[in-house]
């Protein structure tokens, strides 16, 4: 419609990995990015780097995660654009993609209900959303499965994990997250999301806080891993 190439000419669709203007069967990505996305499949094996990051650090199912992030990348523009530039749909298509693959790979496709890392209120009422909220809205839909925000909550603002060592890390985390209306969680099993893994800190201490629940069982998923 003339409308629509109307809008096209103000505001330019265009690819979220590469830059360049977007077909009209196109969505989020160009073709090409979205044929060569670094997809991990790591859902495929139990023993994979997102999984090891929790050995000998706490008890969960299985984690995972959509695809690998290095620096330059064109996941690292999609991040880049998903948390600063306003692009909650691009954590939604993230999430719909992924939901397609593990709501048929077990044991994330026994996964009860979906809850995001949360944001604490200050950064949340500064950005306006929360980015691993709208991956976890996307899974929802794919893997027809409830995803709540009212559960796991951050108590205090902390300061951002970039270039922070493993310790420090857990240290700027440790105590940050509480649970509220348990009875949502009791007995679930729950997929924990985020956005991006480095070291598991901000994680680890979600699931610390998960599990003070009575007879949940946590997987993880995030839309990428970042190697240390």
């Amino acid at each position: 419609m003339w409308a629509d190439d109307f809008l096209c000419l103000i505001f330019p669709r265009i690819c979220s990995g590469c830059g360049n203007s977007l077909w009209k069967h196109e969505k989020i990505l160009c073709d090409s990015c979205f044929y060569h996305l670094p997809r991990t499949r790591f859902h495929l094996d139990i023993d994979n780097p997102v999984s090891r990051i929790f050995w000998g650090r706490t008890r969960i199912l299985s984690a995972t995660s959509f695809l690998l992030f290095n620096k330059g990348s064109k996941v690292q523009n999609m991040i880049h654009a998903l948390k600063y530039k306003g692009r909650k749909d691009i954590g939604i298509f993230l999430g719909e993609e992924f939901g397609k693959i593990l709501r048929s790979s077990p044991p994330w496709s026994q996964s009860e209900i979906i809850v995001p890392v949360p944001l604490h209120r200050k950064k949340y009422l500064k950005r306006g959303y929360n980015q691993s909220e709208q991956f976890a809205l996307g899974l929802s839909a794919s893997m027809e499965i409830p995803c709540s925000n009212e559960c796991l909550y951050r108590k205090n603002e902390t300061e951002t994990q970039t270039h922070k060592s493993r310790f420090l890390r857990w240290n700027n985390v440790q105590d940050v997250f509480f649970v509220q209306n348990q009875a949502v969680l009791k007995g679930k099993t729950i997929l924990l999301v985020d956005d991006v893994i480095t070291t598991g800190a901000t994680l680890e201490s979600c699931i610390s806080a998960l599990s003070v629940v009575p007879g949940v069982n946590i997987s993880v998923a995030t839309i990428a891993y970042a190697r240390i």
